[in-house]
């Protein structure tokens, strides 16, 4: 099984290209963090080695465009993919060996600036209207024409209360 899953932020702005057919694709550079304890981190900056890991990032088709479009440097984002090595020769000869992820899905972990991003979030925190008809395309518009006014504010999936639940009185009425 070839399967990846990376979270980290970009070290640089994607670069969108296009094959001789005109198939889209984007490369970019995935800082992800080791993991290392605090002590280790410290020892690892302290030795001039990385405290992570610069994987080489290759997306395909819409998605590569949307990658261009909405990543920028220093912007967080998960990936799904698998490694695909390769090798070239360079200009003296030397062949080089290349281990890239080609991304299935990219997750967009952040919009905008990350200032931005908080500020717009609390000025919209009321934004959110919703329609009685057509509610669904409606909600669909509104998040593809601005993704920064996502609203993470708290609203309840479920219903308007709690009143279903009521607090156990004993363990003897869990039925398990």
């Amino acid at each position: 099984m070839n399967s990846v899953v990376l979270i980290g932020r970009l070290t640089r702005d994607p670069e969108l290209k296009y094959t001789s057919s005109q198939r889209a694709y984007c490369q970019f550079t995935l800082a992800v963090d080791k993991g290392l304890s605090k002590d280790k981190k410290m020892e690892f900056e302290n030795s001039g080695r990385n405290t992570a890991d610069f994987i080489r990032i290759i997306v395909w088709g819409p998605q590569a465009e949307n990658c261009s479009r909405f990543l920028k440097k220093g912007r967080q984002c998960a990936i799904n993919g698998s490694i695909t090595t390769g090798s070239y020769k360079d200009s003296d000869g030397k062949t080089v060996y290349t281990t890239d992820v080609t991304a299935n899905r990219v997750e967009f972990l952040e919009w905008g600036d990350r200032n931005d991003f908080s500020n717009s979030n609390n000025q919209n925190q009321n934004s959110y209207q919703r329609s009685d008809s057509n509610s669904g395309n409606n909600r669909s518009n509104d998040y593809n024409n601005s993704p920064n006014s996502f609203n993470s504010g708290n609203f309840d999936d479920f219903g308007d209360s709690n009143d279903d639940f009521e607090p156990f009185d004993s363990d003897e009425s869990i039925p398990f």
